[in-house]
């Protein structure tokens, strides 16, 4: 594929930001199917939050372009061969992975409206409605924003500009791959889909990893890619499903228990590979301490904030703390990774534990000082649920610059879950 060409070619409309509804993470359908099921008559509001103020989204992308996008992703239906794919393959080992009720209903989607405005530099752009059908938006609505934004930077370049512009991106990539390379008994997936440079570009990159590592690229976190190229879809659950629990406690008490519903819910659906842990909403350690014994059985962990390997030990010695063999769990690391951090972590833990990698935003839109003023550059944006039934939500994480919520809310979160001082760390990605 001439990826420099198809670009060329969008100012022709022929290549869509979102192609299907499955274009999107593993594991928001994993999470839209427990919600269906658990919380069905919750309502929230999503909304998008861009965390790197420098970068002016609505000055850099137009309205009507947006617009254009968003509409045409509310168009989209799931085709018949995405039904067949998600309703027969194997996920993890188990067929049947989705249940006929939820294939049912997804089948007949719309994505609900959207609310769009501009404020400032920026765009307010918000979700509202039952949680299973908004929650859907997160992806898709974080793409549209992401490649706008790439395609405005690169609007004026021509066709050989562009040539080298992606040269140059490919042999980054390429090179990184041959670093991996070296790293014996690594497992790495690609979890990059929320801050794709581009769809054709993650698709590239997955291509590249397929040949250029082989067994050690596990999958993708991208349902359609995952489809298409025939590897594995990778994913378990985030930070929403405890972040809207914990809103809609009723108590102190019920608060610190939320985030244990969440994965009580969770076990009942799913084993093996899908019992993995993320404990940094309100804090790792404080987490992990209160748990039920219950949880130590599980997988693995995911760490997804904070320093990674004071977060992998606190999980090891946790483990051993409960009885259990460390090096028969897993440690899934997916926060702002790099070769060099990869190389580092699985040198450190690999003796300890199965470590594994989600390979996110420096995978898929790596174009560091490839333009001029480093306008390609990499920036954090998000879609968080920010309210469930009229109550704010709140995020602490192991590192503060994540944080989210209303101030005294977040006060009250750190109360209850013990929150002591926490290490600022400058969020890359």
């Amino acid at each position: 594929m001439d990826i420099a060409t198809r670009v060329y070619n969008h100012k022709w409309k022929i290549d869509p930001i979102v192609r299907s509804l499955i274009d999107t993470d593993f594991y928001k359908l994993l999470m839209c199917q427990s919600v269906f099921r658990n919380r069905p008559d919750t309502h929230v509001r999503f909304s998008l939050i861009n965390r790197t103020l420098s970068v002016p989204l609505a000055d850099l992308i137009d309205e009507g372009e947006l617009r254009e996008q968003l509409d045409h992703i509310r168009s989209l239906r799931l085709s018949r061969g995405e039904s067949t794919w998600l309703r027969g393959n194997t996920f993890y080992g188990k067929r049947q992975m989705f249940r006929p009720d939820f294939m049912e209903w997804f089948e007949g989607l719309r994505l609900p409206p959207y609310h769009l405005e501009r404020r400032g530099d920026q765009y307010e752009l918000t979700f509202e409605g039952l949680w299973h059908e908004v929650m859907l938006w997160e992806i898709p609505a974080l793409a549209v924003l992401m490649e706008l934004r790439s395609r405005a930077v690169i609007n004026d370049m021509r066709r050989f500009e562009l040539q080298i512009l992606y040269a140059r991106a490919m042999t980054r990539v390429w090179e990184k791959i041959e670093k991996l390379r070296s790293i014996d008994g690594l497992g790495i997936a690609d979890f990059g889909t929320r801050r794709r440079h581009s769809f054709l570009w993650q698709d590239w990159c997955v291509q590249a990893m397929i040949e250029g590592l082989g067994p050690a690229f596990t999958g993708t976190s991208n349902c359609l890619i995952a489809m298409r190229r025939e590897v594995e879809a990778i994913g378990t659950n985030a930070h929403e499903l405890p972040m809207v629990y914990s809103a809609l406690a009723e108590s102190d008490e019920a608060l610190a228990q939320a985030p244990y519903d969440v994965l009580s819910d969770w076990h009942e659906e799913h084993d093996g590979n899908l019992r993995i842990i993320l404990p940094d909403t309100y804090g790792t350690k404080g987490f992990l301490d209160r748990a039920p014994d219950w949880l130590a059985g599980w997988t693995g962990i995911r760490v997804d904030s904070g320093d990674p390997a004071k977060a992998a030990q606190i999980a090891i010695d946790w483990w051993r703390a409960r009885g259990e063999d460390p090096r028969k769990k897993r440690i899934i690391f997916s926060d702002g990774l790099d070769v060099d951090m990869i190389a580092a972590l699985h040198r450190e833990f690999s003796d300890q534990a199965m470590v594994s990698f989600g390979w996110g935003t420096l995978l898929t839109n790596d174009f560091r000082d490839l333009v001029a003023d480093n306008g390609l550059a990499p920036f954090s944006l998000v879609c968080k649920a920010v309210s469930a039934d009229g109550r704010p939500t709140v995020k602490l994480s192991d590192n503060p610059e994540k944080a989210m919520g209303p101030a005294d809310e977040i006060a009250r979160y750190k109360r209850v879950f013990q929150v002591g001082a926490q290490e600022k760390i400058d969020v890359v990605v």
